[in-house]
């Protein structure tokens, strides 16, 4: 029975298919998790593990001996003091993290790993809820969320003790919030407008507009990201211009008169609805420093507040002059080239060591590289959407697009800034998007001839069963699985993939 022929099935079709992706992608991230009984040093794992175990005990970060990784794998976590270590990111992220090992434990990277992996697996259903309302089709929301539950960068990134999983699934969160309010008030813009005319006569003024839920809840979600590292703060300036950008579009499309106006005193109304608690949300993250005595510069001011704020600007300081060199620093044009995606766990062991027997020895891998199919064709979509937007100026592009600028944007205005390939998990969900309006064009519109669309069909299913197979060959250089070192080097299709 096809699924178009039954109501039936078009309702188990609408719950079963997300349902699967998002199985398969909680098997991908939660498979053998702890393999890697190790707190990658290479990056910053090693800190954000032992940070969110000190504040689980201390309520902010505190300083570790040199020797507090050995000692924190060997089963000994509680050698940290109650001096203060100076950090560089919100807290957020960490207590995230801290959760898990509050749950499981510190023992093995299960603990220390698993909210991460679950936040990487919601991630997957959020970037589907959002691809459903964009595209109205079950089956490119499938699509979508099937892209990212087998892409090497967002399964690698959420079996790894970082902030940027976290970051991406608050982003999401405010991209589907602000979603819902965009069909809400859409439509009260429109329908108050017109019951305003007299006549022929169009209003001067449209209505303000508060009681906007779901505006909050994206301001709440973007506090939280940028709770998690600072580059949320650059999503909530971006999407607070796109909200004010839209609205006033719609405030001319309805017909007010003083438009331009009447959408600064709705940009206010906005601004207020959206910003303050986005502030409130950060804050409160910083409960644990707020209320002890032990923190980083915890009484540098006259006030806590005060003494805050003097943190803060000590943070910045430090983020600005991160510029030393890094084996696998990557700036931020050659991301989308994919000239030097990121290594964060190396493990060789000769032959006959632990049982090895590969000839030139075996490895143990997790490299952040994104499937390199669905990588370059999200570039090229990415580019398709913007051409697209020019000739249609449909909306839905233009969230994309604007999901795309201010998570990628921001980033080249910081050349000397050391970065790394992976920052990417955040601007992949948006490339997702625009791969997923690609292939959706590719497939052919309903009003198309039977022959376009079925060859429409073809080209994408073989898209997605190349992709498939990519991932599957990956896979076990982005999670850790033992493979000969053959293996892992028939992975180095370009010398900075190594």
């Amino acid at each position: 029975m096809s699924v178009a022929a039954s109501p039936r099935a078009q309702r188990l079709y609408r719950w079963l298919g997300p349902a699967l992706v998002v199985v398969l992608a909680g098997v991908l991230r939660l498979w053998n998790l702890g393999a890697a009984h190790d707190l990658m040093n290479q990056f910053d794992e090693t800190y954000y593990v032992k940070d969110a175990w000190s504040m689980l005990h201390l309520g902010y970060e505190g300083s570790w001996p040199s020797d507090g990784n050995a000692s924190f794998l060997a089963g000994d976590p509680n050698v940290f003091t109650s001096n203060p270590s100076f950090v560089v990111h919100p807290p957020l992220g960490k207590w995230i993290i801290g959760l898990g090992m509050l749950v499981l434990g510190p023992d093995s990277g299960w603990g220390w790993r698993i909210t991460t992996a679950l936040l990487g697996t919601a991630s997957v259903l959020l970037l589907m809820l959002i691809a459903k309302r964009l595209t109205r089709s079950t089956t490119f929301a499938v699509v979508a969320g099937l892209l990212m539950a087998v892409d090497g960068l967002a399964i690698s990134m959420s079996r790894i003790a970082l902030l940027d999983t976290s970051l991406t699934f608050f982003v999401l969160l405010a991209f589907l919030f602000v979603i819902r309010d965009r069909e809400r008030t859409m439509t009260r813009i429109a329908t108050t407008v017109a019951a305003r005319y007299d006549g022929d006569e169009p209003p001067s003024w449209g209505p303000i507009l508060w009681n906007r839920p779901c505006l909050i809840a994206a301001g709440a979600a973007l506090g939280a990201a940028s709770a998690v590292k600072w580059s949320g703060a650059w999503v909530l300036a971006g999407l607070g211009v796109y909200l004010v950008v839209t609205d006033a579009l719609a405030r001319r499309r309805a017909g007010v008169l003083f438009w331009p106006t009447d959408a600064v005193r709705q940009g206010l109304a906005t601004f207020v609805l959206f910003v303050p608690v986005a502030v409130g949300v950060y804050l409160a993250s910083w409960t644990g420093w707020l209320v002890t005595d032990g923190g980083y510069d915890r009484h540098s001011g006259s006030n806590a507040l005060q003494s805050l704020w003097l943190y803060h600007e000590a943070m910045y300081r430090s983020t600005s002059q991160i510029t030393s060199g890094h084996t696998y620093a990557s700036p931020a044009w050659q991301w989308p080239l994919l000239l030097r995606p990121t290594g964060v766990y190396w493990h060789h062991d000769a032959y006959g060591v632990n049982g090895c027997e590969a000839a030139n020895g075996c490895a143990e891998v997790i490299s952040t590289i994104p499937n390199p199919l669905i990588w370059y064709a999200g570039v090229a979509a990415v580019l398709y959407l913007a051409y697209r937007f020019v000739v249609a100026r449909d909306w839905r592009y233009a969230l994309v697009l604007t999901g795309v600028a201010v998570t990628y944007l921001p980033w080249l205005f910081l050349p000397a800034r050391t970065v790394f390939q992976f920052y990417t998990v955040l601007i992949l969900p948006f490339m997702l998007l625009a791969l997923t309006f690609a292939l959706r064009d590719i497939a052919g519109p309903p009003g198309a001839t039977a022959y376009r669309r079925t060859t429409g069909q073809r080209l994408v299913l073989v898209f997605l069963v190349v992709a498939l197979a990519l991932s599957a060959f990956w896979y076990p250089v982005i999670s850790a699985m033992n493979v000969s070192y053959d293996f892992w080097h028939m992975h180095a299709w370009m010398t900075g993939w190594i």
